[in-house]
């Protein structure tokens, strides 16, 4: 079976093929929520954000640079829906009052030592975290995370020395109430 390029599913996309855009969201769907689920608060504000990416990416495919990889423009499109979506939830909590305990919260909180990701999002930034999933996990080689979180090479390189250095530090740290060697291996 031969594995169509992106750039040749938009190409087709473009002249009119509906099915071609199919493929790519068939191709990017479960790694971008992945990504996105990283980004975002809970499974379904990411599979909000990635709806919106998609319908984004359909809307504005004519503008796609072909010299640049398809993923990276695809994964910057959905670190701005994150985004927005983040700055939406955020200003619709402002007029809610937060209840006293949140028992879905205190139950995450005992599952946190044992997810590198949870650890992550909660000692980095979230372009560290970006940048550490899209380097890692999505492949992507620095310069692409670079053009993906719209940063410097210098800058990728060094988010993702320090960020995985602060990530072997949070790893190596006790946790209260038993060892390290039971907490996160």
């Amino acid at each position: 079976m031969t594995v169509i390029a992106d750039e040749e599913l938009v190409e087709r996309v473009l002249r009119g093929d509906e099915a071609a855009f199919a493929g790519l969201v068939d191709r990017y769907e479960a790694r971008l929520l992945r990504f996105l689920q990283t980004r975002c608060r809970n499974r379904a504000d990411a599979e909000d954000a990635l709806q919106e990416a998609f319908v984004d990416a359909w809307r504005y495919l004519d503008s796609f640079d072909p010299r640049w990889r398809f993923s990276t423009w695809l994964y910057r499109i959905a670190l701005r829906r994150a985004q927005r979506l983040a700055k939406r939830r955020r200003d619709d909590a402002a007029l809610v009052p937060e209840p006293a305990e949140d028992p879905l919260a205190a139950c995450m909180a005992g599952d946190e030592r044992d997810n590198l990701w949870r650890i992550a999002r909660r000692r980095l930034s979230e372009d560290a975290c970006a940048a550490l999933w899209l380097h890692y996990v999505e492949e992507l080689p620095q310069r692409e995370v670079a053009r993906a979180l719209q940063r410097s090479l210098p800058w990728t390189k060094v988010t993702l020395l320090r960020a995985r250095r602060a990530l072997r530090a949070a790893m190596s740290e006790p946790v209260a109430g038993g060892n390290k060697s039971e907490a996160y291996g």
